[in-house]
């Protein structure tokens, strides 16, 4: 992947991420549906700095020049039992999709896990979105489940998969 850095999101970066977020909201059907995030960069820096004050969680964003095109973040558990575990969530906008960008926030979400103590990362995907689920069987995720029917996505029942890696 060519031109894209991979770090850590920042408060400041709270408007640049909601942006995205939105973009994406827009674009695909994997996120959230439109209209249902809260549009205010103000909520989106105080969870930055909320998560960023847990030696658990992380965002990261990837830019592009000055644009960001992609992020994961990894949300740890609030108890002692699941402190060692992470739910992630991640996004590429469309038109940055192929480029590798999507590999590199999963590799640097990894490589973070390792280094936090974070020896479970676990996410869910849509059965249909092959791509994510192809990559995320490369780095070492496995399928633990299926969830039937455990979104409605534009009237129409979706299953997922609940995928982990652990360390």
């Amino acid at each position: 992947m060519t031109g894209a850095v991979v770090r850590r999101a920042r408060p400041d970066d709270a408007a640049a991420l909601l942006k995205l977020q939105l973009e994406l909201d827009a674009e695909t059907r994997m996120m959230l549906e439109p209209g249902e995030r809260p549009a205010d960069a103000a909520i989106i820096a105080t969870k930055l700095a909320a998560l960023a004050a847990l030696p658990n969680s992380v965002v990261l964003v990837a830019g592009i020049g000055d644009e960001l095109a992609g992020y994961v973040e990894a949300e740890g558990g609030s108890y002692l039992r699941n402190r060692h575990s992470a739910t992630l969530v991640v996004g590429v906008r469309r038109r940055f999709a192929g480029r590798g960008l999507g590999r590199a926030l999963m590799h640097a979400v990894i490589d973070w896990a390792e280094s936090a103590g974070v020896n479970r990362l676990e996410l869910t995907v849509m059965v249909h979105n092959t791509t994510a689920i192809a990559l995320y069987r490369s780095l070492g995720f496995v399928e633990e489940g299926l969830r039937r029917r455990s979104l409605i996505v534009g009237g129409v029942a979706v299953d997922e998969l609940a995928m982990a890696r652990l360390r």
